[in-house]
């Protein structure tokens, strides 16, 4: 056995990667709605992003502009993403309102959840669809059973 960690210092097990027509806007739109700090950027051919990381918090977020030729596509490419990712962040209705002022396109409004969460979602003009949130409540879980009955009785 080798004595290299399977995990490199400094990632998460999971780190998401986004393909991103435009991955240069892109991530100056992660950089401010996240509050994402660029730890590391390499350049593609014609100003093009071949790989970028991200820090969210503790979290790594990888970026780069398409590469059909390994099936790196992006959302718009392949008729949009299943895939929803969800950020807390210190301040979800500011993040919700700047991505919204950004380009992005409502998906659901911010709400309170029943579970303790402020959040909304929206899809990034590149097609990646986001909540953000804010934990505001702290919820035992029985009564997180309890709000959820409740709120599939009243739908």
């Amino acid at each position: 056995m080798s004595d290299v960690s399977p995990l490199p210092a400094g990632y998460p097990a999971i780190c998401p990667g986004l393909s991103c027509a435009g991955a240069t806007d892109a991530i100056a739109f992660y950089t401010a709605i996240f509050d994402a700090t660029e730890r590391m950027r390499m350049p593609g051919p014609d100003g093009t992003v071949m790989h970028c990381e991200l820090l969210v918090g503790e979290s790594v977020l990888m970026v780069g502009d398409p590469v059909p030729e390994i099936g790196f596509l992006d959302p718009k490419t392949v008729g949009g993403s299943p895939v929803n990712l969800m950020v807390y962040v210190a301040d979800a209705d500011a993040a919700f309102a700047a991505a919204i002022a950004a380009g992005a396109t409502e998906i659901t409004p911010m709400t309170d959840q029943f579970y303790g969460d402020r959040s909304g979602a929206f899809e990034d003009p590149w097609g990646h669809r986001w909540t953000v949130a804010t934990h505001i409540e702290d919820v035992p879980e029985a009564e997180m059973q309890r709000r959820m009955a409740e709120m599939m009785d009243a739908g």
